[in-house]
């Protein structure tokens, strides 16, 4: 690789596709006419020795996934890639540019990968969590919603998503007046295009977390999803399995008591409420005999013990927390969480949550006295937030919503 970072640039940006022959830049005018016009200061700031500060396995790391490759061989060194970054969010602001490469590249703390795969390229989806709810109960909003997700997952976003909408095995459908299938053969599509459409081209798989509350009729097939034997057809071992559990549920663990399982298209409304109002909802679809199978809590409890412990999915989230502590109450209730179970947003069918990331290595504000820097941690979080604001404003949407 080149020691300049104006050669590896303009190397990016000329690239010729060899199988046929057309200009396909890796990187985006803009970018290249920044580091072109400020290409003295941005080389000096460079300082190709931090590369050595990488062990082994996260060089292998940005190798494989991060730097970007002409013809497959790496043309960027790690420097160059974080330099990249720093122009792509700041564009024209050099000085901020530089300040967030030094911060980098003394490894204070890190971007998200989506950043770093596409900052400064024509396409720059920096976005690491998508959270999404179904669209609607039906053949349309089951593949517009899919559809999402695959053009999602192409930018290199992770998607936290929520079917607990979705009715259940032997629902009737009325414009077919025949049965659903339910959630597992729905699930398999949405495994398959997990596989298929991986983050950014090759980088990473896929990665789809599936939120679904435990009243809803197929769970006990839901939680066997991932596990590692059983019928093919009867598993999506690609995605990650997620329950949006209601205080409720586990009332009734904590007694024994009955739960009742039920279809979302027969008692509707489940997933819209929470708290009082989803207790008070569900109870009285109970009275109505609106219950489609009566099992103990506890039974369906230590299935959940069960499937974590031979797969450690499903992640659980508490609904009725999540919405009591959100500062969203007044756009409605809030029914998945992202991939990761780190933040929690509004989602509707009109609507995408969006999760924008950076990681401080907290490990790094330990002086040689042994006390931590306080002051250097309040300075990096502060350029930390005016980053993500900029990620904000310059994404790349994938979907409109």
């Amino acid at each position: 690789t080149s020691l300049s970072l104006t050669d590896v640039m303009e190397d990016l940006y000329t690239y010729i596709n060899p199988h046929n022959g057309k200009h396909s830049p890796m990187i985006s005018k803009e970018t290249l006419d920044i580091v072109l016009a400020n290409k003295d200061r941005l080389n000096s700031a460079i300082i190709y020795d931090r590369d050595f500060s990488y062990n082994y396995f996260g060089f292998k790391t940005l190798e494989r996934s991060y730097l970007l490759k002409i013809n497959s061989k790496v043309a960027e060194r790690p420097q160059h890639m974080l330099m990249r970054v720093s122009v792509g969010i700041h564009k024209a602001d050099i000085e901020a540019a530089i300040e967030t490469y030094n911060l980098l590249s003394e490894r204070w703390f890190t971007h998200a990968s989506p950043t770093l795969f596409n900052a400064g390229t024509n396409r720059p989806q920096l976005s690491s969590c998508f959270l999404l709810s179904m669209k609607d109960d039906s053949i349309e909003g089951i593949y517009d919603t899919l559809k999402q997700c695959a053009l999602i997952s192409k930018s290199a976003g992770g998607i936290g998503l929520a079917v607990s909408c979705i009715r259940a095995t032997g629902s009737y459908i009325a414009g077919t007046n025949g049965n659903s299938n339910g959630l597992v053969p729905m699930l398999r599509v949405y495994n398959n295009t997990a596989r298929y459409v991986d983050q950014g081209g090759n980088k990473r798989p896929g990665a789809f977390a599936i939120y679904l509350e435990p009243w809803h009729l197929d769970i006990f097939e839901f939680l066997d999803l991932k596990k590692n034997t059983g019928k093919e057809e009867q598993r999506a071992r690609d995605l990650f399995f997620a329950l949006w559990i209601p205080d409720l549920f586990m009332k009734r663990v904590e007694t024994n008591q009955d739960w009742s399982l039920m279809c979302p298209n027969e008692c509707p409304g489940l997933d819209d409420v929470w708290g009082e109002e989803f207790e008070k909802l569900y109870e009285s679809y109970e009275r109505q005999g609106r219950v489609r199978r009566v099992v103990k809590a506890q039974q369906l409890w230590y299935a959940i013990i069960e499937s974590q412990t031979e797969t450690g999915t499903p992640y659980m989230l508490y609904k009725d927390s999540c919405n009591r502590k959100s500062n969203q109450q007044n756009l409605g209730t809030i029914k998945c969480s992202n991939l990761c179970t780190e933040i929690v947003e509004y989602t509707s069918k009109e609507e995408v949550a969006v999760c924008n990331l950076a990681s401080i290595a907290l490990n790094m504000y330990v002086t040689p006295e042994h006390t931590y820097d306080f002051k250097k941690l309040a300075e990096v979080t502060k350029v930390i937030v005016r980053n993500l604001n900029k990620i904000i404003d310059i994404n790349y949407y994938p979907v409109p919503e």
